[in-house]
């Protein structure tokens, strides 16, 4: 098979399409690379700009790379710029996806991977969340994700195409440093920011009904999120009968924020007290997967710890920011 990697330039989409093509898998990666970084891809994955929402480039790359699959991660995820931009987000995560399904189809492809997220559940009030529990995105990017969802699971059934959905939780963590996250909009590159500009880590709220009163996450490494990837695309290649598949990516372990920023202070060995703020808008108390599914499934389950996540962030962020090192 040759499997279309969209958006995989970017922090998880390379790690996707590192992992596949050290698997022995064929890759090719489109992506308009407005926020990726081309030097994440070896020079043997090819790689071609340009947008999903650019059928005509669709159809020529679907036909000239002999394409048999999709793992379709480009789209807009900030979920506040979702909110101050909602048609851009219906635009790229909707309209986009759909631009992608109609190539798709009519270049005969069978094996479709979605690239969704936990942000479909909303705020969820189970212990564990698990995949049929109910879905209440409380933005827009968790409402685009969940229309995704259903249009992929629409257009499979429809079409013949056997479809998957993952549904990713908090992902960390690099395989390489160069591989690292370089927006400081998840919560680990939010604390090295503030730790680089000399202030404390801020914690948004510390009144929830947790143990320590901060949030609980469950937090998966990029890595393990990427080799999930491949577990799964091979599930579907393997299948000859029309596939429906969703799956929690996830670690099962909650931790707190109050502990996640204790780790990054013994990793990065700056001991300093982090500061309270207010909670912020439609932050759930705990959010921790239960990813039962796929392990009993496929086999797959995470491998590796917070720290691990931690350890490597800091690397990758040390080789984007050497003035860290200086403080």
């Amino acid at each position: 098979m040759t499997w279309l990697i969209t958006g995989g330039t970017g922090y998880i989409g390379a790690h996707v399409a590192r992992t596949m093509a050290e698997a022995g898998e064929r890759v090719v990666v489109l992506d308009d690379v407005s926020s990726g970084i081309p030097r994440r891809l070896p020079p043997e994955i090819a790689l071609v700009r340009g947008s999903v929402l650019d059928r005509e480039l669709l159809d020529r790359t679907l036909a000239g790379h002999d394409v048999t699959g999709v793992v379709h991660l480009a789209a807009k995820k900030q979920v506040g710029e979702s909110v101050e931009q909602p048609l851009l987000y219906y635009r790229e995560n909707v309209h986009g996806l759909t631009v992608l399904l109609e190539a798709v189809v009519a270049a005969g492809v069978r094996r479709f991977l979605f690239s969704s997220s936990a942000a479909v559940y909303g705020v969820p009030e189970a212990e564990l969340i698990s995949e049929d529990a109910p879905c209440a995105p409380i933005n827009p990017y968790g409402e685009t994700k969940l229309a995704g969802e259903w249009l992929v699971r629409a257009a499979g059934r429809a079409h013949g195409v056997s479809t998957a959905c993952l549904r990713y939780f908090n992902v960390a963590g690099a395989a390489e440093p160069e591989l690292a996250d370089t927006g400081v909009f998840n919560i680990i590159p939010m604390f090295f920011d503030r730790i680089t500009r000399g202030e404390a880590p801020r914690i948004f709220g510390d009144d929830y009904p947790t143990p320590d009163g901060t949030c609980v996450r469950d937090y998966i490494h990029v890595a393990d999120l990427a080799d999930a990837h491949l577990s799964v695309a091979r599930a579907l290649a393997a299948r000859d009968e029309v596939t429906d598949l969703t799956f929690n990516i996830g670690r099962g372990e909650g931790v707190s924020v109050r502990e996640l920023a204790d780790l990054v202070a013994e990793v990065t060995g700056r001991a300093t007290a982090p500061v309270v703020g207010p909670r912020r808008p439609g932050d759930a108390a705990k959010a921790v997967a239960s990813s039962e599914l796929i392990t009993k499934e496929l086999g797959w389950a995470a491998r590796r710890g917070v720290r691990e996540m931690v350890v490597s962030a800091w690397e990758g962020w040390l080789l984007q920011h050497p003035e860290a090192a200086r403080k």
